[in-house]
């Protein structure tokens, strides 16, 4: 029973991890609901027109839940302070992706048809797949590159990272940059979606990690 105490107040974090139980269905809800709204707007630059679709970046696309998974395990299990400061990052950036969404509805038409395209592999098929489940709506901002940008941020400030720090970190700067770059070459988002992003990434780093909180700084 003690034991099982101190591992209850060592992962008292985990608490966190119930975000997803708010976020997920709503969410799915938005997803279902955007298509149906008449004041979607469609957000599109000039500069996509410039961008090839490229089947072969479906494959960091679907390293990202690896790659989101893997440091979300790791700094939940290596350090509370850290782990709460990468989430005050998602958890904020996913929130208010979701208000965007909710006051300000869009959508993406720039996926490829496929009859047309010309040539088929199996890169293509699970590009079809992936585009057969989630829908064109709700892009702006993207979250999958908001989560990978919070993600590489977590990792370079992570001091629990020692054994081939600069491998990791600079493997993880890769994988982000080819993360992003995934997004408009499948077709799954518009350059701006990738610009807005970055944009509310900056914003988000000073809150989470700029703020020299009590609670955080006795986490341990």
């Amino acid at each position: 029973m003690e034991k099982f105490k101190l591992i209850i107040k060592k992962y008292k974090h985990a608490v966190l991890v119930l975000y997803f139980l708010l976020y997920m269905p709503y969410f799915t809800f938005l997803n279902t609901f955007t298509p149906t709204r008449k004041d979607v707007t469609v957000i599109y630059s000039r500069l996509d027109d410039y961008i090839p679709f490229a089947e072969l970046f479906v494959i960091p696309y679907f390293i990202w839940f690896v790659y989101i998974a893997a440091g979300y395990i790791f700094l939940f299990l290596t350090s509370r302070e850290e782990f709460v400061r990468l989430c005050i990052f998602l958890y904020t950036g996913m929130t208010l992706c979701l208000l965007i969404y909710t006051v300000f509805p869009n959508c993406q038409q720039l996926r490829v048809d496929y009859e047309t395209l010309g040539r088929n592999n199996i890169l293509i098929e699970a590009i079809r797949s992936l585009q057969s489940i989630d829908t064109p709506y709700d892009v702006f901002p993207s979250i999958h590159c908001l989560n990978s940008i919070g993600m590489h941020i977590a990792i370079v400030k992570s001091n629990k990272i020692n054994k081939h720090r600069n491998i990791i970190v600079w493997s993880s700067f890769l994988l982000m940059i080819l993360i992003i770059l995934s997004t408009v070459f499948i077709k799954q988002h518009s350059i701006l979606d990738v610009f807005a992003a970055i944009a509310l990434s900056v914003p988000l780093y000073f809150l989470a990690y700029k703020p020299k909180l009590k609670f955080l700084q006795t986490c341990q």
